[in-house]
């Protein structure tokens, strides 16, 4: 009875003296409040329990999804949802617990507020709701990294998800966008109308020139050739004919 719960206990203890690594982590060991600078990958560490303790943090990329209202360059405030892409470089994760522990994330987060205020405030808050938006998130990326790649900490990209611009400047927005497409379709139309235009044009050029071609053709030779062999064709006829000529150019009469 003594042995089992000798065994008991022992499994107990062997049990608390191991942690599991998962895949997409990193384990650092901490030894009576110093953290170790080796880094296990995935698979079971052992430890003692007494002393010790395996601190994990993931090294994949994570999203951060953040709302906050940014400020444009006229003064509005514009709400937007942001991802944030990030990762932890796995060499550098027992610097970063040290630094920031394992609430780091709050760090990226008062960067990226930070770093969004200043870029924000260089554009038109109707820039963040068109082609510039690429723009804005590519600058805010690289002032984040600015601060947090020293660090350890790589951001991979900043999205702007969704933007939600003042209602009066969204409706004026929604006008620009509706004059335009107005412009491009009465652009496309007069196109249209030009082509047809231009293909009148080429036909009527081609029906002048060809009735020039023959008007060229038609001398004066050629014109008696032709009353000749009216003439002759007219004499195989069985009907009675009138014929009033000048001797150049003759005139058929019923």
């Amino acid at each position: 009875m003594k042995t089992k719960i000798i065994l008991i206990a022992f499994s107990a203890l062997l049990l608390q003296s191991c942690s599991v690594v998962r895949p997409g982590e990193v384990g650092v060991k901490q030894r009576l409040g110093k953290l170790s600078d080796e880094i296990t990958d995935q698979g079971p560490v052992l430890f003692n329990p007494f002393t010790s303790k395996i601190v994990k943090a993931s090294i994949q990329t994570t999203d951060l999804e953040l709302n906050l209202s940014l400020p444009s360059k006229e003064g509005m405030s514009v709400i937007s949802q942001v991802s944030i892409l990030y990762r932890l470089e796995k060499d550098k994760v027992p610097s970063i617990i040290r630094t920031y522990g394992l609430t780091y994330e709050n760090i990226i987060s008062n960067v990226f507020r930070s770093a969004a205020a200043d870029v924000s405030s260089n554009f038109f808050a109707k820039d963040m709701h068109s082609g510039m938006r690429a723009n804005i998130e590519s600058e805010i990326k690289i002032k984040m990294g600015e601060v947090l790649s020293k660090q350890g900490i790589v951001i991979e990209s900043v999205l702007m998800k969704s933007i939600q611009l003042p209602a009066g400047l969204a409706n004026s927005v929604e006008r620009k966008l509706q004059a335009e497409q107005d412009a491009m379709r009465m652009e496309f139309v007069l196109q249209q109308e030009k082509l047809e235009a231009e293909r009148k044009i080429i036909e009527a050029k081609g029906t002048r020139d060809s009735q020039k071609i023959i008007s060229e053709g038609l001398n004066s030779d050629i014109i008696k050739l032709r009353s000749i062999e009216a003439f002759m064709e007219l004499s195989k006829s069985a009907n009675s004919k009138v014929i009033i000529t000048d001797g150049k150019t003759p005139m058929l009469i019923d």
